[in-house]
């Protein structure tokens, strides 16, 4: 029997990994996407979309499947189904492990204000500039609602979810985007201040660079902490040799 590998994915590393295991004999892969995104890209191995019904749901499926071992390579800030995967990692005892691109880190001439949370993020923009643009994605928007006096400009790959805020431009785009294409965007809005998630790696990172040549001060939402016992890697070479540390995945 191949050993099955789930991937909770939705992101680029996700698609990625899917693409090696499916690629290797004896290996079948899984991948669950949650189903936010109505076209998401293609994705070796086999997909299921849609949640599980919680973290006890989950173990039942991991059960139910004869699933080897477990790969969480969802979104760094997809608090949720990461503490779903914990809890029944723990409660199956499967081999599990997060992917996580490592986070950004501010360089000579970055204006960065961390904050912990989307509703810290609101708090800390007045002052900071009239016009910003928040590419924090389409959730999550009600923490700016309440800033009637700022404009905002929101970038995302489907449109926003209500309540927003009153003064909205919406800009609907799927990255990467390069470095020019951001500070056009920046300079064409006439922009004064940015707001992003910590997202890590460099498909995303044009934006502080434009930021950071504008003078620009961003707003840095920090990654939520892992749950404990979660172990994390970087990319999907460190993934492949977890799973063949544990006699899974060989090519």
């Amino acid at each position: 029997m191949p050993a099955h590998v789930l991937i909770l994915g939705g992101t680029t590393e996700a698609r990625e990994l899917a693409a090696v295991l499916a690629a290797r004999p004896g290996v079948r892969v899984t991948t669950s996407l949650a189903g936010r995104v109505a076209r998401p890209g293609a994705v070796a191995g086999e997909v299921r979309i849609g949640g599980f019904g919680g973290a006890e749901g989950l173990a039942a499926w991991l059960r139910e499947r004869h699933v080897d071992a477990l790969v969480d390579a969802t979104h760094p800030f997809a608090e949720t189904i990461t503490a779903n995967a914990a809890r029944a990692a723990a409660a199956t005892g499967l081999p599990t492990v997060v992917l996580r691109r490592p986070g950004w880190r501010p360089g000579p001439g970055d204006r960065w204000h961390p904050v912990p949370s989307l509703t810290a993020a609101a708090r800390a923009l007045p002052g900071l500039g009239r016009r910003v643009l928040l590419t924090t994605g389409r959730l999550g928007l009600a923490a700016f609602a309440p800033l009637t006096d700022l404009h905002f400009v929101v970038r995302s790959v489907e449109p926003p979810d209500p309540p927003l805020p009153p003064h909205l431009d919406v800009v609907l785009a799927r990255g990467p985007f390069t470095s020019a294409d951001e500070s056009a965007l920046l300079r064409d809005r006439r922009i004064d201040v940015l707001v992003t998630k910590d997202s890590g790696g460099v498909a995303t990172s044009a934006k502080l660079t434009a930021a950071r040549e504008l003078g620009l001060p961003v707003v840095v939402v920090r990654r939520p902490p892992l749950p404990r016992g979660m172990g994390a890697v970087g990319d999907v070479a460190a993934v492949l040799e977890w799973l063949e540390g544990r006699g899974l995945g060989r090519t």
